[in-house]
């Protein structure tokens, strides 16, 4: 079975080889039976102005590592709707998001996982809030992400306690029908939204998605230690609570 990590790239040129030498360092998650995943990186270039780019390029000489490389900057957005369309390519059977930075730790792939190999979930969103450790940060970054899940809860009828996490993976059918359409951070209220109404086909007859929510490490940056989301995409997340969960 093949998982594709999808990762999306701006001006990481002093963490990202460390990110990446750290996720290739942590064995791949294992099947039911045992046996490793068949691991492939996706590493897309959002139009970094450093050297990121050519750091990407020279990770992508290891055979298990793609890249793919925007000319201009985008935004997170379209980066992952690059590196899902890179995943049906090489057709992975699962695809799994992860940051380019060290704040999420690779280690808890296997957990994010899990619910998905044992046939129990069709994706599965991380929680920075729930049983693991994380770095203590800005208060009101916390409060503003509580309210934006609560205000995404109302719509989606979803129990969930951190749609801005990062972690989140897709089985093929379900990434494979993720129509991401916001460029910037408003695709996590987006792709939960769409979610939240996907069916996906169970023999003759099609049901809603099975979500799961598992607790994953997070170890946040300060804004001078390269932090990018600002007040501004708060607001952008409520507006797209709004937009795909009343509009589609």
């Amino acid at each position: 079975m093949r998982l594709a990590v999808l990762i999306p790239v701006y001006n990481e040129q002093d963490l990202l080889q460390r990110s990446i030498d750290r996720l290739l360092a942590t064995p791949p998650a294992l099947l039911p039976d045992g046996e490793p995943l068949d691991r492939h990186i996706i590493l897309v270039n959002d139009g970094s102005t450093d050297s990121t780019g050519q750091i990407i390029d020279k990770l992508a000489e290891h055979e298990l590592i793609t890249a793919w490389h925007h000319p201009n900057n985008q935004g997170k957005g379209a980066a992952i709707r690059t590196a899902l369309n890179a995943a049906s390519e090489i057709e992975a059977d699962i695809a799994l998001i992860h940051d380019a930075d060290l704040e999420y730790d690779p280690a808890d792939h296997a957990a994010v996982l899990e619910p998905i190999l044992a046939g129990n979930a069709d994706a599965v969103i991380g929680s920075r809030f729930i049983g693991q450790s994380h770095r203590v940060l800005y208060y009101w970054h916390s409060l503003a992400n509580r309210f934006i899940t609560f205000s995404s809860n109302i719509l989606t009828n979803l129990n969930l306690t951190d749609i801005e996490c990062c972690s989140k993976a897709f089985t093929r059918e379900v990434f494979a029908g993720l129509e991401i359409k916001e460029d910037r951070f408003g695709l996590e209220p987006e792709i939960i939204a769409r979610l939240s109404r996907m069916q996906v086909t169970d023999g003759e007859s099609s049901r809603p998605l099975r979500i799961f929510e598992v607790g994953v490490r997070y170890a946040g940056r300060t804004y001078a230690e390269g932090k990018k989301i600002t007040w501004r995409d708060g607001v952008s997340a409520m507006r797209c609570i709004l937009r795909y969960n009343l509009l589609g």
